[in-house]
């Protein structure tokens, strides 16, 4: 099957990580924001829903840009949802951008505002609402590392590899 995966995710719940691992495993592509942007900037693509529909043509993973709603009538589509408690995202993000707790709680803030007003705005539908994702993964109870091990195991046990 040709399957393409999209990520939605909170601002620093390692969700990027966890795509980057998986592309290794699966051997597919990661497709984010810059990517995208990039695409339409030298005219590969007129929008974003455009170039998300010829990158779903192939395997891939596609971070954020609504691609679940884009998508959401493929069949080889799986649309997941990447969450972490506040707490864990704001001290993940005082480690990797070397922030003040204050700093990166309101990054967090900002970051997840933006995300849901540009959600709501090209979908017009709750960002983050767990009727249009097949899969929510907390990687404060499993942990970033553990979330590739765990989709592996999903796509191996249906077959999808």
């Amino acid at each position: 099957m040709k399957l393409v995966i999209t990520m939605s995710r909170r601002f620093g719940t390692g969700a990027s990580v966890i795509a980057k691992d998986l592309s290794e495993r699966l051997d597919i592509p990661v497709y984010d924001k810059a990517y995208i942007e990039h695409q339409i900037g030298s005219h590969k693509y007129e929008t974003e829903a455009e170039a998300i529909r010829e990158l779903a043509s192939k395997p891939c993973i596609i971070l954020g840009r609504c691609a679940s709603d884009i998508l959401k009538d493929r069949m080889n589509v799986l649309n997941i949802f990447v969450c972490a408690d506040k707490e864990d995202r704001i001290h993940r993000i005082m480690r990797l951008e070397s922030l003040s707790y204050e700093d990166a709680e309101e990054k967090v803030k900002r970051t997840d505002t933006e995300r849901a007003a540009y959600y709501e705005e090209h979908v017009g539908k709750t960002w983050g609402d767990v009727n249009d994702y097949h899969m929510i993964l907390d990687t404060s109870k499993l942990g970033v590392e553990n979330c590739a091990d765990i989709l592996m195991h999903y796509f191996e046990k249906l077959e999808y590899i």
